[in-house]
């Protein structure tokens, strides 16, 4: 019996069609990049990505933790790139030969948040140490992430400096949200808190309720950013072209224009600072 032409060819097209559908994603290039949730909350990826897979063909698979567990998932090979923000963290995980070639790619800044009716009286004031004693003689409501993210360490670190350890001053006016900073964020409005937060998140942020900024402009709340690759001589899995694809684009010109590009109501969230010849 004659088989009809048209018929074996609808067969012949129905097959082939899912077989290189499938063919295609399996070809479709992609990295794993291992960040901070401000670099996810604020919208900055939100913005990049595109543009970055527009131009190069590779996805960036974003997994968004605070800077710590960002760098233990590089360290364990789970993700190609890591881009973090905590300078301390990243040398020890250089040293440690977790990553290669670090380069310092943008910043902002930290600012201090609270409550409109301000009840440490910190408002203002431009010594951020200082402020921290008035909220913890106030014993007023302080919302820390407590998720060892870039922006908790910062805040630990100041903490520091005021000779003041939050976790033990009693009282129960400091809290861990043990979250990122948009959920912390929302924790400090649902309270009235105060709560320190990276300046792009916060942008980006609009259930601020009763909270405004109070404190800004100290050079101790200077806050960098920093990419690297994971080492591939421990992890044979990362994706080394892709990887480094990411990273050269993200401190090409295009890449640092881009960065700055980035804005919310017209303020630009971040400010590129990549120079030529100072990868780590």
């Amino acid at each position: 019996m004659a088989i009809n032409r048209r018929f074996l060819l609808g067969i012949m097209v129905a097959v082939a069609l899912p077989l290189a559908s499938g063919l295609a994603a399996a070809q479709q290039k992609f990295i794993v990049v291992a960040s901070t949730t401000s670099t996810e909350q604020s919208g900055l990826f939100g913005y990049l990505l595109p543009i970055f897979t527009k131009k190069t063909g590779i996805e960036v698979r974003v997994v968004a933790q605070g800077t710590g567990q960002a760098l233990k998932t590089g360290e364990h090979g789970d993700a190609d790139v890591v881009f973090v923000h905590d300078r301390v963290a990243e040398l020890k995980f250089l040293n440690a030969g977790f990553g290669v070639d670090r380069r310092e790619v943008m910043y902002n800044d930290f600012i201090l948040v609270g409550p409109k009716s301000d009840p440490a009286k910190v408002k203002g004031m431009k010594d951020i140490v200082a402020a921290y004693k008035k909220i913890a003689e106030a014993k007023a409501p302080f919302a820390s992430r407590g998720d060892k993210s870039g922006t908790n360490a910062a805040e630990l670190r100041l903490w520091k400096e005021a000779n003041i350890d939050p976790k033990t001053a009693g009282g129960g006016w400091y809290r861990e949200t043990g979250s990122g900073m948009g959920p912390t964020l929302n924790t400090a409005s649902g309270m009235d808190a105060y709560t320190f937060s990276d300046r792009g998140t916060w942008l980006n942020f609009k259930n601020r309720g009763n909270l405004e900024i109070l404190v800004e402009g100290d050079n101790r709340l200077f806050n960098q950013y920093g990419v690297m690759l994971v080492n591939p001589a421990k992890h044979p899995n990362v994706k080394v072209a892709e990887g480094r694809a990411f990273i050269d684009w993200l401190t090409s010109k295009e890449g640092q224009q881009a960065i700055a590009g980035y804005k919310i109501g017209g303020q630009q969230l971040f400010f590129p600072n990549y120079k030529p010849g100072s990868s780590s």
